[in-house]
């Protein structure tokens, strides 16, 4: 069973003629790591969002694990995001008064199943942050003391907790220096391998492309883009 699948995909915005997304198949194996790559505007997050269930399609199915999350209802879709999805929001999404900490446990706080492949969380999430090279003391601080690299691996840690089957990065690395940069790779990718997790992995920077199984072109992908090209 595949850890994505989907097929006949539809997806328009709100009083928009054409639609934005118009992808007729992509499957991702479990544990498989996937680079997807597009400009500006293509539509990654959008299609990100309906991967994770945070949106739903016009047409076709979105399948995660065996499940269409179309055929859910909106607090089964929740349900089934918290058991089985780590996501990394390009804007991280952190609730700003709870402390670094308290962020990163959120996922077995909302899902017992997390907590429960988590062990310890606490000591999983303190072992993330110091893979991550975040200082104990800004574990305690609040999220919105912390600066935007801190916050963006605060997120990853978030994410990463609990070793969820399906593991979704929205520019995960764009706020991090190089050396960070590679130490987050490295941790995603080891972490992935650990759960025999799938990765789909978006970002811009085409240098990062070498450290995953398999590259895909959102372009060529979306017959929305091409149509629109044409």
């Amino acid at each position: 069973m595949p850890a994505l699948s989907i097929t006949d995909l539809l997806y328009r915005w709100p009083r928009q003629p054409a639609p934005c997304l118009d992808i007729p198949h992509l499957e991702i194996a479990a544990g498989e790591r996937i680079f997807l790559h597009g400009p500006s505007g293509s539509g990654k997050s959008t299609l990100l969002n309906l991967v994770g269930g945070v949106a739903v399609p016009e047409r076709g199915r979105v399948e995660l694990l065996g499940s269409d999350l179309a055929g859910l209802s909106g607090r089964a879709r929740d349900r089934f995001r918290a058991d089985h999805i780590g996501f990394i929001f390009q804007q991280f999404n952190l609730l700003p008064w709870l402390s670094a900490l308290d962020n990163a446990l959120l996922p077995c706080t909302f899902s017992a199943r997390r907590q429960e492949r988590a062990g310890d969380p606490r000591r999983a999430a303190e072992r993330l942050f110091a893979h991550l090279d975040l200082a104990p003391e800004l574990w305690r601080k609040p999220a919105a003391e912390l600066s935007v690299g801190q916050q963006q691996r605060v997120a990853a840690v978030r994410a990463l907790i609990g070793k969820p089957e399906i593991l979704i990065a929205d520019e995960p690395t764009s706020a991090l220096d190089a050396p960070r940069q590679q130490a987050f790779i490295d941790l995603l990718l080891a972490e992935a391998v650990a759960a025999d997790a799938a990765l789909l992995f978006v970002s811009h920077d085409a240098r990062l492309a070498a450290h995953f199984d398999r590259t895909v072109a959102l372009a060529a992908l979306n017959r929305a883009a091409q149509a629109e090209a044409a």
